[in-house]
């Protein structure tokens, strides 16, 4: 019996890496459209939607009560003013835990432009008002979604990132596990459908696949290891064994720009084609028109990742600005 699970489990594989690899680039709206509002909110995935992006990006972090919210960090200080408003809720490295709060009370907080650890704004020249923001959950922004894309039929996607996987299990959450609930109660667990999840912990992209049963497209993210995103070896994940591993168990990668383009030499690496020749496709991130290096223009640099990488999608907090190229 285990022998045709791993036949029936191959040919499966088998077709997603044929679908991984699109005619046509993507183009995934990372965190919404957060080049011009306050990232992953609903009224940023709505501005990606009406934009145009073929995916719009959630990253999932849970709450106490093990509900699935969409926030970049596990921690809430620098998007919101949960330090104002719950001050003595901090942990002793000074910040504050979203798994320390319930759905309750981060509903209550106020989300703003990102902050650095100074208090100033990350991106200079982004959002600059004070509206009333809330952090959604993973249903809010999976109905946000669906609707639009009854009333416009469209087939606009999500693009999921399970955050910290590692680390969640510590504090006594399998958050992959709640993510492949929710996607089941929607009917979403369905490589057929527009929907791909991604995560940089390698044991946990495999645990998904084969421990959690996942059916839908899954892409393996690749970090630098001085990030320390997970215990995964980014540097081995990179070379052809470790892109064949990947590719029993995922459609493709999303690495680091930089990991794909020497910006000095304006040329690309050996990565997407070798990532290409074990049929993975190549998501990398994450295309900001303002925080380019100082040599590249916002035309060069995409010429770079379409042309010279032949990349087959981008992240980017800018859909307008690649639907824009990619249409010329």
């Amino acid at each position: 019996m285990k022998f045709i699970k791993s036949i029936i489990l191959g040919i499966i594989m088998g077709a997603f890496s044929v679908n991984a690899l699109q005619a046509s680039p993507i183009v995934i709206a990372h965190r919404g459209a957060s080049g011009y509002l306050p990232e992953h909110t609903l009224e940023s995935a709505t501005l990606a939607y009406a934009q145009g992006a073929d995916y719009i990006e959630q990253d999932l972090v849970a709450t106490r009560d093990s509900q699935l919210i969409v926030l970049h960090d596990i921690h809430l200080d620098t998007v919101t003013n949960v330090e104002e408003k719950f001050p003595t809720r901090k942990r002793e490295d000074g910040r504050y835990y979203a798994i320390d709060f319930t759905l309750a009370e981060i509903k209550s907080l106020r989300v703003f432009e990102r902050k650095d650890s100074e208090g100033n704004q990350v991106f200079k020249n982004r959002y600059q008002g004070k509206g009333h923001f809330q952090i959604a959950t993973f249903e809010e922004q999976i109905e946000l979604i669906q609707q639009l894309n009854r009333q416009f039929a469209k087939n606009t996607g999500l693009y999921t990132e399970i955050k910290s996987p590692a680390w969640h299990q510590e504090q006594g959450v399998d958050i992959s596990q709640l993510t492949m609930n929710i996607l089941r109660k929607h009917q979403l667990d369905d490589p057929n459908k527009a929907v791909y999840i991604q995560c940089f912990d390698f044991l946990e992209t495999k645990r998904i696949r084969n421990a959690l049963g996942a059916k839908v497209k899954l892409i393996q993210l690749i970090a630098e290891n001085d990030w320390l995103e997970s215990t995964s070896d980014y540097d081995y994940l990179k070379t052809p064994a470790g892109l064949k591993e990947i590719s029993q168990v995922a459609q493709g990668i999303g690495p680091w720009i930089p990991q794909l383009l020497d910006f000095d030499q304006k040329q690309a690496t050996a990565l997407t084609k070798l990532a290409h020749n074990e049929g993975l496709a190549v998501h990398p991130y994450t295309f900001r028109k303002d925080a380019l290096p100082a040599n590249i223009s916002t035309q060069e640099a995409l010429d770079l990742l379409f042309k010279e990488a032949q990349v087959d999608g981008i992240f980017t907090d800018f859909t307008d600005t690649v639907i824009d190229y990619l249409s010329h």
